[in-house]
């Protein structure tokens, strides 16, 4: 094995998530490990709380709930982007129409962009994801109206 090929393993072992590897072509053998960080759980002690009396809020008011609709939702886990880049003008805002198949956002997701399209024809109501936010499968990005 040549110096660039095991410099070459060392970088592709150093990014990867794997803890250990084992390399053996004929007589040539290399083992590279890495050391597993150790989480140490602390538990607070259990405090039982008295039971306190609450007042019942009064019936919340009809605009209180949250608007009835449809939701564009996240298809998988990844860093939300409004943008192509930082400074750069949003894909969509409130109020805009877009077309099925419009990108309307961005996820990044193992440092890989993947362009959110629109699923139908539609009115963007409101951002309920934040620019650079964390979202998980199936989190709403955009209230929509349907056309």
């Amino acid at each position: 094995m040549t110096l660039e090929q095991i410099t070459s393993l060392l970088k592709a072992f150093d990014e990867s998530s794997a803890s250990r590897l084992k390399y053996t072509c004929g007589e040539e053998q290399i083992t590279l490990e890495k050391a597993v960080a150790q989480s140490a759980v602390v538990c607070a002690p259990v405090v039982e709380a008295a039971p306190v009396a609450v007042a019942q809020p009064a019936a919340a008011p009809a605009a209180a709930a949250p608007a009835a609709g449809a939701t564009i939702d996240a298809p998988l886990v990844g860093t939300f982007y409004v943008a192509s880049a930082p400074g750069e003008a949003p894909f969509v805002k409130p109020g805009d129409t877009v077309h099925k198949g419009q990108t309307i956002g961005l996820i990044e997701a193992m440092k890989m962009i993947n362009e959110i399209p629109a699923p139908c024809d539609c009115v963007i109501e409101s951002l309920v994801a934040q620019d650079g936010a964390l979202v998980g499968f199936g989190d709403p990005l955009f209230q929509i109206r349907e056309l």
